[in-house]
This record gives C-alpha cells, sequence and structure tokens, in this order.
C-alpha cells in the first residue's frame, strides 16, 4: 500500500508545476537529441547517441518518481490540526539542551524540505523526534554521531 504524504497546496502545487515542466519541456528536448544524435550516423559507435539514450531514462524516472507522489499526495487542513502537538506542517521552536541554541523549524514532507528556510522534513531524525511532542517535552534525537536533546518551546501553525 502507497504510503500517503501530507502537502500545503503551495508545495502540491511546485510539484505539479514541475512535472508539467518535464513533460511538456524537458522530454521533447530528450527527444530531439536523440533525433540529432540518431542523424550523426552509426549508432554502435555513437557515444552521443548513447548519452542521450541514458539522459532520458534518467528523466522518464524522474517523472515516473513524480506522478507515483503526486498519486498519494494529499493537502492538509491545517485548521483541523490539533495545535498542542507537533505534526506536520507545525513550526516547532526548540532549544538544544547541550548549547542552549534556539531554532525554530517547520515540519514539512520529504520534498518540501529546505533546510535553509527552516523547513525539515517529518523523514529526518530531527522531525521524527519531534513528532507528537508537546510544548515542555524533551525530544530525544538520535544522529550518526549520538544522541540530541532538544526542549519543546513552542508549537505553532504558521
Amino acid at each position: 500500500m502507497s504510503k500517503i504524504s501530507y502537502y500545503t497546496a503551495e508545495g502540491l502545487k511546485k510539484l505539479r508545476d514541475e512535472l508539467n515542466q518535464l513533460k511538456d519541456v524537458e522530454r521533447p528536448k530528450a527527444s530531439q537529441a536523440i533525433a540529432e544524435a540518431r542523424d550523426k550516423g552509426d549508432l554502435s559507435e555513437n557515444a552521443e547517441y548513447d548519452a542521450a539514450k541514458e539522459a532520458q531514462g534518467m528523466l522518464e524516472m524522474h517523472i515516473s518518481k513524480l506522478e507515483a507522489t503526486l498519486s498519494t499526495a494529499r493537502i492538509i487542513d491545517e485548521s483541523q490540526l490539533d495545535t498542542s502537538k507537533a505534526l506536520i506542517h507545525s513550526t516547532v521552536k526548540i532549544r538544544n539542551t547541550t548549547n542552549g541554541m534556539e531554532m525554530t523549524y517547520k515540519l514539512v514532507a520529504q520534498s518540501e524540505a529546505d533546510l535553509a528556510a527552516g523547513k525539515i522534513s517529518v523523514d529526518s531524525p530531527i522531525g521524527k523526534g519531534l513528532l507528537g511532542k508537546e510544548v515542555g517535552d524533551l525530544a530525544e534525537v538520535i544522529v550518526p554521531n549520538g544522541t540530541m536533546k532538544f526542549d519543546v518551546l513552542e508549537i505553532t501553525r504558521v
């Protein structure tokens, strides 16, 4: 059974736009590149043709992955979510208990993750560690170099 992924309306639109770009612009470009390489002669020794075919295969794989993601994607109604717990689309303010550093992250689907924008995936170690936590809870997150502990300071829906 497929895993349902929840997105904001903006995130889902971004995925659909990317899929349309790949299908309507990049796919015809790849076909054109193959046709041009084919016109250059002997296909058995034509590296340009092989590269164009491989690029087309990678493009088709990317299109297939996006289609699979979109088939299980749902827009989440944030007004219906429990604001007392950290859930997907929650903005969570945390403090590292080791160094006292405070950080604010929005928990999002993996394809919407952008650390520079403060969006982390619910599938990441920190995202998984924060899910279900409430203000005042201690989140223990297992990372490659040990366990990090975070105090949950605030949970909002922004």
